[in-house]
């Protein structure tokens, strides 16, 4: 299915659970068994969906899987929120992959890069690259709907995934990144998880919840007692104001900022 998967003696997927990671790892593990192994980072940036589906997957494959825990918090140029931010965590990430992969003689290391993200903006592509990553998904032309289809050929439940992004991309760049803005964060999210919208984002300003759901799932949020009960819980995580986008839910909307406006983060 991915050409040159076969030839490679042995394979480190860095896996976070999303709908591209877990196609490529499925794809791998299938072609090269026990010669592919996951490694997944474990960080509060990480929204809890893709950490479930991502244990559930790896149990069911019984594939091995390495799981470490990221320190963002010790990167400067995280933590300070710059526009490049994704490029020092993602570089810091690589070079424990880097480490991993060595200790256990492995010989190539993969992210799960497609077609789509070429258009976005993306500066741990970058690192990746940097750090010498390769690109099964992409060197394969695959776009994300096809990636979609064929997960729905193999079986995989991600295939109709929503996409999620790291936490710290709910923040406007130049505002610290905390713990506890991260917290609240997902906290907020969960609450909306629970209640069955799919895709969703909380966008932290300050002591404002800016809360984007899919257009047409608009109303339901706005009726009646579930609307006051999300009002309640949000207040309780520590958000002064909750606040409704009317536009509906836009992928990578912080990024108008910087005249971007797409937020792909699926790849680990």
């Amino acid at each position: 299915m991915i050409r040159g998967l076969s030839k490679l003696p042995s394979l480190l997927v860095a896996f976070s659970g999303g709908v591209d990671s877990t196609f490529l790892l499925a794809v791998a593990s299938e072609t090269l068994g026990e010669k592919a192994i996951a490694v997944t980072a474990r960080s509060i940036i990480h929204p809890l969906t893709d950490k479930e589906m991502a244990a559930d997957f790896i149990r069911e494959r019984k594939i091995e899987h390495i799981v470490f825990d990221s320190d963002e918090k010790s990167i400067p140029q995280f933590t300070a929120n710059s526009p490049d931010r994704c490029y020092h965590c993602k570089r810091a990430l690589c070079m424990k992959l880097r480490q991993i992969a060595s200790e256990r003689g492995i010989s190539h290391i993969a992210h799960a890069i497609n077609t789509d993200d070429l258009g976005d903006y993306r500066p741990g592509v970058k690192a990746a690259e940097e750090m010498g990553l390769i690109a099964p998904l992409l060197d394969a032309g695959l776009s994300k709907d096809e990636i979609r289809f064929l997960s729905r050929e193999m079986g995989l439940a991600t295939w109709d995934k929503p996409s999620m992004a790291c936490l710290a991309s709910r923040i406007p760049y130049g505002t610290s990144i905390t713990e506890e803005k991260i917290l609240m964060i997902g906290r907020a999210e969960k609450i909306l998880a629970d209640e069955g919208f799919r895709q969703y984002r909380v966008r932290h300003h300050g002591s404002v919840a800016r809360i984007e759901v899919q257009e047409n799932e608009i109303t339901r949020l706005t009726k009646g007692t579930l609307r006051e009960k999300i009002i309640k819980e949000l207040k309780n995580i520590g958000f002064k104001h909750i606040a409704l986008d009317l536009e509906g839910f836009t992928s990578g909307s912080m990024n108008r900022e910087l005249g971007i406006s797409m937020e792909k983060n699926d790849a680990l």
